[in-house]
Formats: structure tokens, sequence, C-alpha cells
């Protein structure tokens, strides 16, 4: 069931990843006040946890350059609300899967696929998990392909917050988790480094840390022992997201993969990632 987890998040993170990168959204925050960019994306993500200070999201979120958080998040709350901007985002959310999916949207698959995933939420336990306890307090929309987008925001919150924890025991911190997320070569190193705010002085800091461990070569790529921690990190990512597969048959989960991969064609298609 390990594999599965992964299998699936693969398949169906962005229906939901969408919101970080629409037009969208930007405009739903910025109407409550918020500054266009990151100052929404931290408050709309945090808000299903309430207002919550700085600290609590730089926890949570795990791999953002503090400082930034800081100045950011405390300002957000003195301009609007966290129940506001949590209706926000899920009316931007709205939007953009209708403007990107359209009337494959009203078809029974996506209601019966909303229903099979909120079953599945139900199996997972919100212990030790605080941005999907969170979401897991949010009243969820009657609208099928907006309660398929809650459920895999829920699962999606489920298996970050299990990530952040096999980081932790691993010893890892959020901008050496990032180090090592770019050595794989799945996503450019400088991109990494700059939506997260980090400087150049702290990301060559962070290498030197991880090399000092023998992860990372001289050139920076990752050794056969970064590359076991990798693995490591990977393997107990799963498991831990793994409670709420198990009760999936072999067809439901073949059914859901095929669905999640149409979706995300067609959003990915569309252009919605800047970096794919």
């Amino acid at each position: 069931m390990a594999n599965t987890a992964r299998f699936l998040w693969q398949r169906l993170e962005s229906y939901h990843g969408l919101i970080y990168f629409v037009p969208e959204a930007d405009q739903h925050y910025t109407a409550l006040g918020l500054d266009p960019g990151m100052m929404g994306y931290f408050a709309s993500r945090s808000a299903a946890m309430g207002p919550v200070p700085a600290e609590v999201v730089i926890a949570t979120f795990y791999n953002f350059e503090p400082s930034r958080i800081r100045a950011l998040v405390p300002l957000a709350w003195q301009r609007t609300t966290a129940q506001a901007l949590w209706q926000a985002r899920v009316a931007a959310a709205d939007a953009a899967l209708t403007r990107l999916l359209g009337s494959r949207l009203q078809s029974p698959d996506i209601a019966e696929a909303a229903a099979l995933l909120r079953e599945l939420v139900g199996e997972c336990a919100p212990e030790g998990r605080p941005l999907f306890a969170g979401h897991l307090a949010q009243a969820w929309p009657d609208e099928p392909h907006l309660a398929l987008w809650q459920a895999i925001t829920l699962l999606r919150e489920y298996r970050g917050d299990g990530h952040i924890a096999a980081l932790t025991v691993e010893a890892v911190s959020g901008i050496e988790a990032l180090v090592i997320h770019g050595a794989t070569g799945s996503v450019p190193p400088a991109v990494l480094q700059a939506t997260r705010g980090w400087s150049n002085e702290a990301w060559a800091a962070a290498v030197e840390r991880l090399q000092a461990r023998n992860w990372l070569d001289d050139d920076g790529a990752l050794t056969p022992a970064g590359q076991q921690h990798r693995n490591r990190v990977e393997q107990y990512t799963d498991e831990l997201a793994a409670a709420p597969w198990r009760r999936l048959t072999e067809a439901q989960v073949t059914w859901l993969g095929e669905l999640g991969k149409e979706l995300t064609g067609a959003i990915v298609a569309a252009g919605t990632f800047p970096h794919r």
C-alpha cells in the first residue's frame, strides 16, 4: 500500500496543487486586501488552522525562509480573517477548476471519486498532523468537484505532515531538504531557492552541511549515502501515508489512477504549472 499511496498521490496531486498557481487565487486573495504573491499563499493555506502566528506557519510549511513568513503572515491577519480566506480559497479552486475542466466536472465519475476519497479521509488519524487536522475541521463543499478537491487536499496535507515527520527523524532542516530535492534533478535548485526565499549564503551553508554528512559530493550531486537518505525519507513518507489507501481494491486503484491521469493531463496541458 505504500506504493499505492505514492502512485495515487502523483496521479491526483495536480487537481489540488493548481490552487498555488492559478490566477484565480491571487484575484480572490487580493480582493480581501492581501498583497499578490506569497502573502496569499502563506495565509490561505494556513487559514484552515485559524489565524495562527508566523511560527506555526514556519513549522508546518517547513522549508520557507522564516523572516519572509514573519513579515507577511501577521500582516495578512490584520487585513482579513482566516474564515474569509478559507472561503476565498475554495472559491478560487471552484473558478479555476471550472475554467480548466468545464463540463467534465459534471460527469458522474467526479461525484463517485469524491465520495470514495471522502471515505478514505475518514481512515486518517489527525494526531501529529497539524495541517491535515486544520483542513479536516472545515465544512465539506456540496458540489462534487469541490468535494473531490477538498478530499485530495486533505490526503495531500496528511501525506505532507508525514513527510515533515520523516525529515525530522532524519535531522534534516527545511533548507537542507530543498537542497537534496534540487540534487535529484527533478526541480532546478535555483527555482527551489528562489521560491522559498533563501539567500545564496544560507543555501551555500546548507550545501556544506550536507557535504559534511557525505550526502552531497563536491559538485553538489547526491552521493550513494545521500541517495540512501533520500530513499529512506521517501519510504517513510509512503508508509506514513498508506493508511487511507488500504481500503481500496485493485480495481479502485486502477480506476482512480486513470481518472487522475486524465484530469492531471488536462490541467497540465493548459499551462497551469510553470516548471512542467
